[in-house]
């Protein structure tokens, strides 16, 4: 049985594939006033300027390719059960092949019903738009299937539990400001080797192996501590 390898992957990771983050100089959130597209209260109030934001996202989205920080991923398959969670939206885990991935804050690509919240839509990339005349099958609005501001995060606990069950955790790409992703941490069992891949790392406990480089040049350090002997 392969030893379990679980990353959490932050917005780090997509960058460098050209993926706007929000937060960073020049970001996402410098454009929008955040809690107008990214807040439920921002939706209940103008929904049109929600999904265009949205739309927009999803057009830039279309564009981008995985790096080789995602292919790396895919290539400790070889060796490690790898899970990913992932605070990302894009689907570029999913296009790089890794198998096993959890969206934290939801998926961009992806629309659901406002009455059924289980009934879940992929778009593709000739039907990128929506707005709040959109209607399912069922004759049912969608909304983008994104966890906005002052909603939970239903996959939390699923993830809480993929940390417990580590054999090996990893942070990949982020700034461990954001909550509740950045308490993952707190789950890994004691003794289970951690690393930390970011260009300007937090502070983190003694325990952690810090690699202060950005996700790409990162990943393929992992690869080189991760490999197995003779492998």
């Amino acid at each position: 049985m392969k030893p379990k390898l679980v990353i959490s992957s932050g917005a780090g990771i997509s960058a460098e594939s050209g993926v706007s983050t929000f937060r960073d100089a020049g970001g996402l959130w410098e454009n929008y006033p955040v809690m107008e597209v990214c807040s439920a209260d921002g939706f209940a109030r103008n929904p049109a300027l929600v999904h265009q934001f949205y739309n927009e996202r999803r057009k830039g989205l279309v564009k981008c390719l995985p790096n080789a920080a995602h292919r790396g991923l895919v290539e400790l398959e070889k060796w490690y059960d790898v899970y990913v969670i992932t605070q990302n939206v894009d689907d570029l885990h999913e296009k790089a092949g890794s198998s096993k991935i959890l969206h934290l804050h939801g998926e961009l690509m992806k629309v659901r019903s406002m009455r059924d919240d289980t009934r879940i839509y992929t778009l593709d990339e000739e039907h990128l738009e929506t707005s709040p005349d959109t209607r399912d099958s069922y004759g049912d609005p969608v909304r983008p299937h994104i966890v906005f501001f002052q909603e939970a995060v239903p996959n939390i606990e699923r993830a809480i539990e993929w940390t417990r069950e580590a054999d090996i955790f990893a942070v990949i790409g982020t700034s461990l400001a954001v909550y509740p992703a950045a308490s993952l941490l707190h789950y890994v069992r004691p003794g289970v080797p951690v690393y930390y891949i970011d260009p300007r790392p937090a502070a983190v406990p003694d325990n952690v192996t810090v690699i202060p480089a950005t996700a790409t040049q990162g990943v393929t350090r992992l690869i080189e501590l991760l490999r197995p002997e003779g492998k």
